[in-house]
């Protein structure tokens, strides 16, 4: 039977099979916190000296000695030489104890006004910042792949479906695009999940403030986010809150990917040969030599499942929850750290996928040669001459071997209609592609630059 550990932590005595238990996986997880931590520290202390309030909490010397060490963190961090032992717990702690070891009292001091609660509630939506802006310029750039496929390509006709079946003529123009702009569309949620990361908890301390004057606006503003929290219950609740809805929007994201990367599996089959996967891409088998397995692309079916699992944990853990902190909430981390790195890295391995794909137009026009996938249009053109569509509906149906011969380029050059195979304005959603880039580095610039500035000696 364990007994109570007589070494005393930075929060007390625990028992050390409690200490295992509730430190989780804390001190792996949150070394990927060390830097944002000590970010938001700074801002915390920078607020402090700057507070309207006898006796003063920090003097100018002390913040800057503050800093300097925090700088000196962030270097050991970034270096892989910042360590979290389980006597700290997490990632708070032991900033707090190389502060106490390099500057003493004053170490002991950052915590002031200040909880762990809503210390890991600035870490992480710090942290969620700069990962989305990261993922946003990914998904752009594999949308800008699929639309580069798009336009080298646009006039390949390729057979489109329902229900797996021979539907009518589509084009690779057409397919690679409407993945394109389904991920663009998806990248609405991703925005909206960043408007709601985008607030500064920072201050609400155990989620009812504290009575001292504290400046949270000042907080937020050091940190760039776009505003504090008003209501500091509410800043405690939201934690767990947002990691669920990064974490949906994700879904969304490998959902859209899940799809491509089954297209691509299918239609480069041999039976299709529509398209064939770059080699490299591609993994071996131990006894058959002259496999390429899509394996990747298997992969990412699979981590679409996962991330829906991620999101649906995070809002369950969230159902009964009452108000306020609860520890529920530390296994939330776990989940929406592993969604975002697999979101980012389904969208590269599809970028490489993308820019590296070989179309097979001859493979693609052979597959018109059942008449069938011509059947809708041309009872349209029978239309078009004054038959009732229903009449024109049943007479194509039964003439089906009058279509074989049929052109898919010449049937696919008529749809000149919005979005039809002739009518793709994919200037318009390279646009947005850009745009959509381009935010997200606008953002995070804006965020760099202050950091650069709070750090700054």
């Amino acid at each position: 039977m364990s007994q109570p550990a007589d070494t005393a932590t930075t929060v007390g005595k625990i028992n050390p099979d409690v200490l295992a238990f509730t430190e989780g996986k804390d001190p792996v997880l949150d070394l990927a916190l060390a830097e944002v931590d000590c970010l938001g520290t700074a801002a915390h202390v920078t607020m402090l000296a700057r507070m309207d309030y006898t006796p003063t909490l920090f003097t100018e010397a002390q913040r800057r000695a503050v800093i300097a060490a925090l700088r000196d963190i962030i270097a050991e961090a970034r270096a892989g030489r910042f360590t979290i032992t389980a006597a700290d717990q997490d990632v708070h702690l032991a900033v707090e104890r190389r502060l106490t070891e390099r500057l003493g009292d004053l170490g002991k001091k950052v915590h002031t006004c200040r909880s762990r609660n809503d210390q890991v509630a600035v870490d992480i939506r710090l942290h969620v910042r700069n990962e989305l802006n990261a993922l946003d310029g990914e998904l752009a750039a594999l949308a800008r792949a699929l639309l580069a496929l798009a336009e080298a390509h646009r006039d390949v006709p390729m057979v489109g479906r329902t229900h797996l079946q021979p539907a009518m003529p589509s084009s690779v123009g057409m397919w690679a695009s409407g993945y394109a702009e389904m991920l663009l569309d998806d990248g609405y949620l991703l925005e909206a999940a960043y408007k709601a990361n985008d607030l500064c908890p920072l201050g609400s301390a155990a989620g009812y403030g504290v009575p001292l004057p504290i400046d949270r606006q000042l907080t937020s503003d050091l940190l760039a986010f776009a505003r504090p929290f008003h209501n500091v219950f509410y800043a405690s609740c939201a934690r767990g809150k947002d990691e669920a809805i990064l974490l949906s929007a994700c879904a969304q994201v490998m959902l859209s990917l899940s799809r491509l990367a089954e297209d691509l599996i299918l239609f480069s089959m041999p039976e299709f040969r529509y398209f064939t996967l770059p080699r490299d891409l591609c993994t071996g088998s131990s006894i058959m030599p002259q496999k390429y397995n899509p394996d990747v692309l298997e992969l990412i079916r699979a981590k679409a499942a996962l991330l829906v699992g991620q999101a649906t944990s995070a809002n369950v853990i969230l159902k009964a929850l009452p108000g306020g902190y609860n520890r529920d909430l530390q296994d939330t981390k776990e989940l929406y750290m592993e969604g975002l790195r697999v979101t980012r890295a389904s969208l590269r391995i599809l970028r490489l996928m993308a820019e590296s794909l070989t179309v097979n137009p001859d493979a693609c026009r052979a597959a018109f040669a059942e008449p069938g996938v011509f059947a809708t249009d041309r009872a349209l053109e029978l239309v078009a001459q004054g038959m009732p569509f229903r009449d024109a509906y049943h007479q194509v149906r039964d003439h089906l071997e009058e279509l074989r011969g049929m052109d898919p380029d010449a049937v696919i050059a008529k749809k000149t209609h919005l979005g039809g195979t002739a009518g793709l304005d994919l200037g318009a959603l390279r646009a947005r592609a850009d745009a959509y880039a381009e935010a997200a580095k606008s953002r995070q610039d804006k965020i760099d630059a202050a950091f650069a500035a709070l750090l700054a000696d």
